[in-house]
Parts: structure tokens; sequence; C-alpha cells
């Protein structure tokens, strides 16, 4: 949900996580690798679990990095009206009776607070 006190300067955290990313796949198939060399199948098959994450890791992150950039609300928006999460359209102009939220309904029943 967007509240409006976004920073107007916030940065993808995409490019950090793909250096990550790069740098425990390379330190996982170092230890694949020294551990199958030095008969120690246990931790050689724990590095070649995190070595195939970092692989994953990898490929959402270039996923995502090619998508490019997202819309982005500006200053001039005005914060969102939280979703209650009943599926009913919040705002005017939305209802059948032209917005007024206490035309046509009674009681406690209507569904607003």
């Amino acid at each position: 949900m967007r509240t409006g006190s976004e920073p107007a300067t916030a940065r993808s955290p995409l490019r950090m996580r793909l250096w990550l990313s790069l740098w425990g796949m390379a330190w996982a198939l170092f230890g694949l690798v020294a551990f199958a060399m030095n008969g120690r199948p246990g931790w050689a098959a724990a590095c070649a679990v995190v070595l195939l994450l970092a692989v994953v890791d990898l490929c959402v992150i270039t996923y995502r990095m090619r998508q490019g950039a997202h819309y982005q609300p500006g200053r001039d928006i005005p914060p969102y009206e939280p979703d209650h999460g009943d599926g009913r359209p919040h705002g005017p102009g939305h209802d059948a009776d032209g917005g007024r939220p206490d035309q046509g309904r009674t009681g406690p029943s209507s569904g607003r607070t």
C-alpha cells in the first residue's frame, strides 16, 4: 500500500543483489570443488544447494532487471485508499447511487463504517 511517505530518491536493490548473488555463487562453487576433492560429500552437497539457490536468485534478478523501470506515482498523486479486503470498490463514483454513501442504504448492514 502506498502511504505517500516514500523517499523521492528510492532506488532498487537489484544491482546489489546481483553482485551478492555472484559473490555467493563464486564461494559456493569454490566450496563445492574443494569439499568434493577432499572427500567430504555432505559439505559438497551443502555447497551445491547454496550454488543452486544463488543461480536461481541470479536468474530472478536478471529477469527483473530486464523488465525495466515500472511506473511509480510522483508527489502530486495522493496516497491510495487502503484495501479493506472485502472486494468492494472504494471512492466516489463507484456506487450505483452516484457515490453518496448514505443514499439507498439503511442500518449497520450497509457494510460501511
